[in-house]
């Protein structure tokens, strides 16, 4: 049985080759088209389109994201920069507070100072006062006890009846 179905298949074979030979344009070749006509179109409905569509709707969301990152760029340097702007008037104001307060400081360091060097001054002329003063009664009580003394010597050498 299965030496007459391959020599069946060699007949048709034969008689095939003999017909047409490499290029027969019988009814195969408009129906081969029309069947590659047919799965171009199926996978074009079943395939191409929504890949396609996948693809356009992807690129849609990569430029509106691209965009969207643009504009947030954007407002973020806005942003930067108005702080960096507000950072300096800030760092300024601070100096100058500062530059203020060390000029406050030190006038107020100077009137202390010129406060104590006033006070230091009274007080060394309340203590020459006071020197001058010891120093006018040592001296009043020295020439009271010179005096005395003197008295005694004269006593003591002249006599007490003529020193009177």
């Amino acid at each position: 049985m299965i030496h007459w179905t391959i020599l069946l298949a060699v007949e048709t074979a034969e008689e095939a080759a003999t017909e047409g030979g490499l290029f027969d344009f019988d009814a195969t070749l408009p129906l081969m088209a029309l069947q590659f006509l047919i799965l171009v179109a199926i996978l074009n409905a079943v395939f191409y389109k929504p890949l396609s569509k996948a693809i356009d709707g992807r690129d849609d969301y990569i430029r509106q994201n691209r965009l969207e990152a643009q504009e947030r760029l954007k407002k973020a340097q806005n942003l930067a920069k108005q702080y960096e702007q507000e950072l300096a008037n800030t760092r300024r104001k601070s100096q100058e507070t500062i530059a203020a307060a060390q000029a406050d400081a030190q006038k107020i360091a100077a009137e202390k100072m010129a406060q104590a060097q006033a006070e230091a001054q009274a007080q060394r002329e309340q203590a020459q006062k006071e020197i001058d003063q010891q120093k006018a009664e040592a001296m009043t009580s020295l020439e009271q006890e010179v005096d005395s003394l003197s008295r005694q010597i004269l006593e003591k050498l002249v006599g007490p009846e003529l020193v009177k």
